[in-house]
């Protein structure tokens, strides 16, 4: 029987995880089959059961796995004694990396996570509500400190997370810039528009 195949320091659970975020990037979470995912890694179904109990298991792995990563840096930018703008181009870039470097598990958690079931479901949720008004408690210090335009934060917060989502059409694309040139054109066009000249 075939034996799923593992890289230096990959467990095969890990394997098996990033097939799935490729595959319900592909199909969608709903019309992924667990024998297209044995496939995709390269066993027989029943071998997957070995490693992981559900395709929904592997979907909330994905998406608190993508939630806690985001949740862990706003809280390291959270206690910086930096300025909201510097924040904010930290959150930005974070973001923006994530997009470009861990593409198919954000998207996954971006656009799968409501086939998530209760409690995991509402807790998600909450994490993503929870995250947004901390973004958004940023900007309003920034604007409270006359460092960032009037505007309306959690409007901000949608815009700039809507801009990066989009990141989607530059991995499609077959004359792309680099992901240098993309990242530090998004900086100035998000981070830039909020300065308060």
């Amino acid at each position: 029987m075939a034996r799923i195949k593992t890289e230096k320091n990959i467990s095969r659970k890990e394997v098996i995880v990033a097939k799935a975020a490729s595959l319900f990037r592909e199909k969608g979470f709903k019309a992924a089959s667990m024998r297209d995912l044995a496939e995709a890694v390269g066993v027989e179904a029943a071998s997957l059961y070995n490693h992981i109990k559900s395709k929904t298991e592997l979907l909330h792995e994905l998406c608190f796995s993508v939630a806690n990563r985001f949740m862990h840096n706003i809280d390291e930018i959270e206690r910086e004694n930096s300025s909201s703008l510097e924040k904010i181009e930290k959150l930005l870039r974070f973001h923006i990396n994530e997009m470009i470097h861990h593409y198919e598990e954000v998207y996954v958690s971006d656009r799968e996570w409501k086939h998530l079931a209760d409690p995991y479901l509402s807790n998600y949720q909450n994490q993503r509500r929870i995250y947004r008004k901390r973004f958004a408690s940023i900007i309003e210090t920034g604007i409270r400190e006359k460092e960032i335009k009037k505007i309306d934060a959690p409007t901000a917060v949608l815009i700039m997370l809507h801009a990066i989502s989009g990141i989607e059409s530059w991995h499609r694309s077959t004359q792309r810039i680099s992901a240098a040139e993309l990242e530090e054109n998004m900086i100035t066009i998000l981070a830039g528009g909020l300065t308060n000249k």
